[in-house]
């Protein structure tokens, strides 16, 4: 009877511990294009009237649990937002640690000013109950996909994106064409073997129709959303990468014009996501993959005046807990994910920077999560500083000399001094 009873109970931890060890995604999206419609913002200055939407803005939540580890990404249809705004709904989500909650937006410049830009009056004219109701559509998003975990695999793939998607508008072939894929896949129920979700890391400014049409939208990214869940299913998430400086999307025309409208965003959007999905298509499926999270406080210091003007005048208290008006602090995370390996980035890094850090990435399969828990302006390394022409713009709105620099170092830490993804 013992020795029955001492299998019964070997059996029932077995079974336990095998439980609660698999891995488990799930997800869900919030709309948050606000009703009526409100001014949008492409940058520093007064937000421009919108009287007319494409597509409707959204908050989109992969969440992904192994063991004790339990992570959220989340992807804004917005400009920037601010680790002030996301600090509000990592207090309203449960059962995910604080600082695995990684934050990005797409970069739209067609959406509502997150930021509390000040004008030269020092007076912003950013909605804030618009910003506290889509801090609580965020939190309700990773929340479901919370209630929604489920076991799952995992198919990830990084290759080359074809076709006239993106170009560096200050040196044309300055930038990474490599698109990364993360597809979660169910492995049992009515959803089996079919996507959960499928998250696209590329770089590209999201500016086709920009902020001054008086048009919002979530420019290419949301038929990029549509394409692939039309055709793959599940739910579809989109994080920028190393797109600054300037990696926009290629609507050139042949007589030199832009084509700026609605239709070249489904043009990119759809090509981004047919491209997406042929890359993942025949990536090994990933059984039972692990996942890690770490994550560290930095610490920048702010040479531009602009840049100290915003933080002190902007109602949303920009600075946070910070109380010295000279550094801005932030959170860097690296993840693990199968055979990937993610950094974020707290702002629109160069190119050469985005190169260099991937390089240095111990996998195939290098993501960077650009303008993730926080969205400082530009990030230039040092010799590209106020090098030339072209840079001052980027340099003026960047904190200053040392940031490419100090994310540099702070990033290839972080690589060095934790765990390497696996490779299958």
């Amino acid at each position: 009877m013992r020795s029955i009873l001492y299998i019964f109970c070997f059996l029932s931890f077995f079974s336990f511990n095998t439980i609660a060890q698999t891995f488990k995604a799930g997800a869900a999206v919030r709309v948050i294009t606000p009703d009526p419609l409100l001014p949008v913002s492409g940058g520093i200055g007064t937000p421009k009237p919108a009287t007319v939407k494409h597509g409707d803005l959204y908050a989109r939540a992969l969440v992904l649990e192994k063991g004790n580890t339990r992570i959220a990404i989340v992807n804004i249809d917005n400009l920037g937002w601010p680790s002030v705004l996301g600090d509000k709904s990592r207090a309203l989500i449960k059962g995910i640690a604080p600082e695995n909650i990684l934050i990005g937006v797409t970069h739209t410049h067609s959406a509502p000013d997150a930021y509390g830009f000040p004008d030269e009056n020092g007076q912003s004219h950013a909605d804030l109950k618009y910003l506290d109701w889509c801090v609580q559509q965020i939190a309700d998003a990773v929340n479901e996909a919370v209630k929604k975990l489920e076991p799952a695999s995992l198919k990830i793939a990084v290759d080359e994106a074809k076709g006239k998607i993106a170009y560096n508008y200050y040196a044309p072939d300055l930038y990474d064409p490599r698109c990364g894929i993360i597809q979660a896949i169910a492995t049992s129920g009515k959803n089996k073997n079919k996507p959960i979700a499928t998250l696209v890391n590329y770089a590209i400014h999201p500016e086709i129709i920009g902020s001054s049409r008086g048009i919002l939208s979530p420019d290419l990214c949301g038929p990029l959303y549509h394409r692939i869940e039309a055709k793959a299913g599940g739910i579809a998430l989109f994080m920028n990468s190393a797109q600054g400086g300037m990696v926009t999307a290629d609507n050139r025309l042949p007589n030199g014009g832009e084509a700026n409208d609605w239709q070249e965003c489904i043009r990119i959007g759809e090509l981004l996501a047919d491209e997406a999905l042929r890359i993942i298509a025949t990536a090994p499926v990933q059984a039972d993959p692990d996942l890690y999270c770490t994550s560290k406080t930095i610490h920048l210091p702010i040479d531009s005046e602009i840049m100290k003007y915003i933080l002190k005048k902007s109602p949303l208290n920009l600075a946070g807990k910070n109380t010295d008006p000279d550094f801005a602090v932030t959170r860097l995370n690296l993840l693990n994910i199968g055979t990937a390996q993610v950094l974020t980035v707290p702002g629109e890094a160069l190119p050469n920077i985005g190169y260099y850090v991937k390089r240095h990435m111990p996998t195939k399969h290098p993501f960077l999560f650009g303008l993730t828990n926080d969205a400082f302006g530009y990030m230039l390394t040092k010799v590209d500083f106020n090098s030339f022409k072209r840079y001052r713009y980027v340099s003026r709105t960047s904190l200053g000399e040392m940031t490419g620099e100090i994310y540099i170092k702070e990033a290839l830490d972080l690589i060095k001094n934790h765990p390497s993804p696996k490779e299958r």
